[in-house]
């Protein structure tokens, strides 16, 4: 008995193909959605499926800005302390000084070295401190310090004195003692005073004097007086010979004896008086000083002795004379 072929037709090679494309179809439709992260929170595994992320930049340098002093504390009383003043640094300058002083700078470099009483006469225009300044003067000489020969240093008796009260102690004994004190020295004695000075450090005197037949107690004194430019010395006529008179160097200079040296730079400083001096009075000693520097010229310098002269008061610039 003969078989039934069967009716349905033969599946032809396209519709094969086919039929897996339909049915994968819908299942990619019904693929199931991600689910949403909340907000704040990241999913699981988005660490390893984002991308590194790039690296920050550097936060910028700080500025190197000078930290502000700490403000001042108050004091149990309640009261602010002022902060002290830093070492070596001037008060600021108010405008009106400065003004003052640039004019003045002007005006003196316009007028370049004057005659001496012009010279007076442009330092008491500047005056400006309520005190009375004393004037000095300040020579630049041509020596050369580093040659024994050329140091030059003395004393000058002033005609009208320095405008201040000169304490003067004086080494001797004997009768130089009473000859001193009546000639107006403020301390005269020996060993006494020797010792005063050795143990104690006593040094309330401005000018000390010794007799010859004294420097020998005097002599040990050297390291005390001697850094202070007090200890006597034949140079600066501060030590009485034997046929000298005591009384007479107590009074010039108890008067306003000058001492002067030439420190390393060649120069000579001395005080001259005071503002308060009538012009005539402070030409003659200024003049008196110069004449004195001049006539103690070492032999061994050559050139120009007295390169400049220059008068100041203790709050003023420095006004240049003619040599």
């Amino acid at each position: 008995m003969a078989k039934k072929q069967s009716t349905a037709p033969a599946e032809t090679p396209e519709a094969t193909s086919a039929a897996p494309a339909a049915a994968e179809a819908p299942a990619a439709k019904k693929e199931p959605k991600k689910a949403k992260a909340p907000k704040g929170k990241t999913a699981p595994g988005a660490e390893t499926a984002a991308a590194p992320a790039a690296p920050s930049a550097p936060p910028p340098p700080e500025a190197t800005t000078p930290a502000a002093p700490p403000p001042a504390k108050p004091t149990a009383d309640g009261e602010v302390k002022k902060r002290k003043k830093q070492p070596g640094h001037a008060p600021p300058l108010g405008k009106k000084l400065k003004n003052h002083l640039r004019n003045l700078h002007q005006k003196l470099t316009k007028e370049g070295p004057v005659p001496l009483k012009r010279a007076i006469g442009l330092l008491k225009q500047a005056k400006r401190a309520k005190f009375d300044e004393t004037v000095e003067i300040h020579m630049s000489l041509g020596i050369d310090t580093t040659q024994n020969d050329q140091m030059v240093r003395g004393s000058v008796p002033l005609p009208h004195g320095i405008g201040k009260a000169v304490r003067v102690l004086v080494f001797c004994q004997g009768d130089n003692v009473g000859k001193a004190k009546e000639a107006g020295a403020d301390y005269a004695g020996g060993d006494d005073l020797i010792k005063k000075i050795q143990q104690e450090g006593w040094l309330d005197f401005d000018v000390a004097l010794a007799t010859q037949d004294m420097m020998g107690m005097v002599s040990r004194l050297g390291k005390i007086l001697g850094p202070r430019g007090l200890m006597p010395t034949p140079k600066a006529g501060t030590v009485v010979t034997a046929g000298g008179d005591v009384a007479a160097s107590v009074r010039e200079f108890k008067a306003g004896k000058v001492e002067f040296r030439a420190d390393k730079g060649g120069n000579v400083h001395a005080g001259v008086g005071k503002m308060s001096f009538d012009d005539d009075k402070l030409v003659a000693n200024i003049t008196t000083f110069v004449d004195q520097i001049r006539s103690v010229k070492p032999s061994g310098v050559k050139g120009n002795y007295v390169k400049s002269i220059t008068v100041s008061a203790t709050m003023s610039p420095g006004i240049p004379v003619t040599v």
